[in-house]
């Protein structure tokens, strides 16, 4: 199957920083389209944040562009273009960053897995009609392959009593995960690359596009000859992910500490009026038969073919003012899944439904199920012009994006 691909493999890079690190990256553009590089979930100056008419203009085919940035926080975080998305992710346009705490961590080593999934005709080929009305009209593009770090079904090796890190990234185009292992405990210890207060063990994840999680894993002792198995829950099948396969001599114990984030309790936050409130809808219309709406509203990107040529710029639909608390609404007056993502801020879900939660979470992607109403808070600390768009691509490319401006309260008089 030919592919696009960052440095000649997919999943592209994974880079490596300390927190404090600056990154550089030269991106030179070699496709026959125009393209960018966003760092999904990195806080960082609103210039590198890779979106075409908004941040930068797109890099034209032959073009190139420095991404030159320190990251405010570790944790796992991934990149991909940010115009024709639903294409050039598709195509393996993906890679990994992972901003690394200078402390010690108490793992005997880490895995990065790359969860994914891939439309393909019967001859192996990919299936290159993207943006359909079938996929408008569902939760977007779902593959017939999964696979691991490009690879379907991976078997790992393993030692009894090695505790493992997992880094845990979905960049699938729509398809949403409920990934664990059978009979094996995993804590979850960071959400979208924060790391929690206190490691938790959740009974399911919904693990939609643009989410990542931390796991800590530990090997049993006695689980030599056996093959662990890593299988996704959502679906009815319950496809098989990876498998730990365990044999060897037993590891010995790591040293050193997990980092803890700080997440507020912002007690009777759910009781507050929202500052914003969304409306995910759809109607017909567009290039591609049926939009994808906020507040009966679309945005898109230019085209990829104009936009080596076209400097358009979009304006901010919606005002947030920096260092002050804001609650935003999703309503999802649709039946369809929508994993709604905010650029430059980390919120955390204060109400399901109207049921006031507490989870002890930040994120940057929430998974809305159909009909479903949640409420985040957020403290925006980055000024620019940020995206907020539902992460399966091809609701986003038909229209389900808007800008927030987070600016100071005196210019937004």
């Amino acid at each position: 199957m030919e592919v696009w691909a960052y440095n000649g493999q997919v999943p592209g890079p994974t880079l490596r920083i300390t927190l404090g690190d600056t990154l550089r990256v030269h991106f030179f553009n070699r496709l026959e389209q125009a393209t960018t590089i966003h760092w999904h979930g990195v806080r960082l100056p609103n210039a590198m944040d890779g979106v075409p008419g908004v941040t930068q203009d797109a890099v034209p085919p032959g073009g190139s562009f420095l991404y030159e940035f320190t990251p405010k926080d570790a944790g796992t975080f991934w990149f991909h273009p940010h115009i024709r998305s639903s294409e050039q992710v598709e195509r393996g346009l993906f890679g990994v960053l992972i901003v690394e705490e200078p402390d010690p961590t108490p793992f005997s080593r880490e895995l990065v897995w790359v969860l994914d999934d891939w439309l393909l005709n019967r001859d192996g080929t990919l299936v290159e009609d993207f943006v359909t009305r079938h996929d408008l009209a569902h939760d977007g593009r779902w593959g017939n392959v999964l696979t691991m770090n490009g690879v379907p079904t991976p078997s790992v090796p393993v030692h009894p009593g090695e505790r493992l890190r997992i880094r845990l990234i979905n960049v699938a185009n729509g398809r949403v995960f409920d990934p664990g292992f059978v009979g094996l405990p995993a804590d979850t210890i960071a959400m979208d690359g924060m790391s929690l207060p206190e490691s938790v063990r959740p009974s399911s994840l919904d693990f939609a596009p643009g989410n990542r999680v931390d796991l800590d894993v530990t090997i049993p002792l006695d689980a030599v000859g056996r093959t662990l198995e890593f299988r996704d829950h959502f679906a009815r099948q319950q496809p098989l992910l990876a498998r730990l396969v365990v044999s060897g001599e037993p590891a010995a114990p790591p040293t050193g500490t997990i980092a803890r984030g700080s997440v507020p309790t912002w007690s009777g936050a759910a009781a507050l009026e929202p500052s914003l409130e969304l409306r995910l809808n759809a109607r017909a219309g567009g290039p591609y038969g049926l939009e994808w709406t906020i507040n009966d509203k679309i945005m898109r990107h230019e085209t990829a073919e104009s936009a080596s040529t076209a400097h358009e710029r979009h304006d901010a639909v919606y005002r947030l003012t920096i260092g002050r608390f804001a609650k935003l609404r999703f309503t999802n007056e649709s039946a369809r899944l929508h994993p709604m993502h905010m650029h430059g801020v980390f919120f955390k879900v204060l109400a399901r439904d109207g049921v006031a939660v507490d989870e002890p979470a930040w994120r940057d992607t929430v998974l809305l199920r159909g009909r479903q109403t949640i409420d985040v808070g957020m403290v925006p600390l980055d000024e620019g012009d940020w995206m907020l768009h539902c992460h399966i691509l091809e609701h986003a490319e038909s229209g389900m994006m808007t800008l927030v401006h987070v600016g100071s309260e005196r210019g937004h008089r």
